[in-house]
């Protein structure tokens, strides 16, 4: 990991010299910028509200029709935490506190399960598809006390690292009921931002490879593919910068450019390909064993091409293993954990 974090290391003097952007075009990008990140973190968790649909509702205020008042409430709060880090990010990481970590959990919980927000959770959770269990709720404030201590004694670290550190220690901990995920993301970028690093963002399409990581990296004490994930966030958001700075696109840093995305196809096709009816398409939305990516204007289900494959695959298990749905459930998870 030391070509990556000095490779980062060049990629910060260049961004902290680059020329001053105009306050607007700053300002404008910034909250494109904001709205991607929510859009990202929020999917990676199971949101169903597309980049467009998240957009209007921040921007315009419109609720967005078949999507339900918790992933319209997980957009606003994700989008004030990311306000409330950056009125906080003159701390620097050694002195973040546990009070600043419970008020960013508690603003993404406000509203959805407001008994658990910024509360340490209680009793044992068992993460889905995860090969270990997190700690039992009584260790968790020790840990938690532990672990700001830790990252209050951090002399000498790359930021990046540090960042990444930050965030593992914290998910292994899992010390929230719900939101841990998001929690950490924006944990991750509390440090970086406190190091002058741009806001880093984990690509929808990262997903699988950042879960894995992370899995990985609980089972083995190997953290190398997880550093390697974060450190790809945090370059790509410098290069966006920077290309910013020259009077370059941003957008293609985040988003496949126009035309290279692969289509999504209705239920009718993927009940088609699949070789199931379109009956046991949505009995399998209903069960969680796959998702659309959106829905249409019209109000009807796309999914994304891999489905196909997803389906497939539950059909074959269900053929020649005999596995139940609970045991699909387990099995899909285990190749995409939950955070």
């Amino acid at each position: 990991m030391v070509d990556i974090f000095d490779r980062l290391t060049i990629k910060k003097k260049k961004f902290d010299a680059l020329r001053a952007i105009p306050q607007q075009e700053r300002e404008s990008l910034q909250e494109w910028l904001d709205v991607e990140y929510t859009y990202t973190s929020n999917w990676i968790e199971g949101n169903t509200l597309s980049r467009q649909e998240t957009a209007l509702f921040l921007e315009k205020g419109i609720t967005i029709e078949g999507k339900t008042l918790r992933e319209h409430l997980e957009v606003t709060n994700h989008r004030k935490a990311i306000d409330f880090i950056r009125a906080i990010v003159g701390k620097g990481h050694q002195f973040i506190a546990e009070n600043d970590i419970k008020d960013i959990h508690k603003i993404i919980l406000s509203g959805i399960e407001d008994q658990w927000a910024g509360v340490y959770r209680q009793t044992q959770i068992y993460i889905r598809g995860a090969a270990t269990e997190p700690p039992p709720p009584q260790e968790v404030p020790w840990r938690m006390k532990k672990l700001v201590e830790w990252l209050g004694s951090i002399q000498g670290e790359h930021p990046v690292k540090v960042a990444a550190d930050f965030h593992f220690r914290f998910i292994d901990i899992h010390p929230f009921i719900d939101g841990n995920g998001r929690t950490a993301r924006l944990l991750t970028n509390l440090v970086l931002l406190g190091h002058g690093y741009p806001i880093s963002i984990i690509k929808t399409e990262e997903r699988h490879a950042y879960m894995k990581s992370i899995s990985d990296g609980i089972l083995t004490g190997s953290l190398e593919s997880f550093y390697g994930v974060i450190a790809l966030a945090v370059e790509r958001s410098l290069d966006a910068w920077i290309a910013a700075a020259r009077g370059k696109p941003v957008t293609p840093y985040f988003v496949d450019p126009e035309g290279t995305l692969a289509p999504l196809i209705f239920i009718g096709a993927v009940a088609k390909h699949s070789g199931v009816s379109i009956p046991t398409v949505r009995y399998y939305v209903s069960l969680g064993l796959i998702r659309p990516a959106q829905k249409s204007q019209g109000g009807f289900m796309q999914f994304e091409s891999s489905v196909v494959e997803r389906i497939k695959k539950i059909k074959k298990w269900q053929r020649e293993e005999r596995l139940t749905i609970a045991e699909i459930k387990v099995r899909l998870t285990q190749q995409n954990v939950l955070i």
